[in-house]
């Protein structure tokens, strides 16, 4: 069992940035792939970016350029710095955890937080 929990967001202006973080508990987090995910209400879950235990890691081309993932596994902690925030990045961002592999699909994560609120304004 993992247990994750989000960090970091707020509201911003566009232009501006924010890191989000995601602390992980319980199970051995370093040696899952951890990944972020953004949603609104009524919408399906979107992949942002996942990395993988060695450090490996991929985004979604809405962020790309724009957003860095990154894992402290001594802390057993996950990053994602965006950078350049638009209007459109207006989600809550969520944390998610999978013990076998690196995937974009949301149903293949075992473990999530709760989330947290970025809001861009213009």
């Amino acid at each position: 069992q993992v247990q994750l929990v989000e960090s970091g967001g707020g509201s911003v202006q566009a232009g501006g940035s924010l890191r989000l973080s995601c602390a992980a508990s319980g199970d051995t987090a370093s040696r899952y792939c951890m990944a972020w995910f953004r949603q609104v209400p009524g919408k399906q879950r979107e992949w942002v970016s996942y990395i993988w235990p060695d450090g490996r890691g991929l985004s979604a081309s809405s962020l790309k350029g724009r957003s860095t993932i990154s894992r402290d596994n001594a802390k057993n902690t996950l990053y994602l710095q965006m950078n350049a925030l638009k209007p459109e990045d207006t989600y809550m961002y969520y944390c998610a955890a999978q013990n076998l592999y690196c995937t974009v699909v949301s149903s293949q994560y075992n473990y999530w937080g709760q989330g947290t609120q970025v809001t861009v304004s213009s």
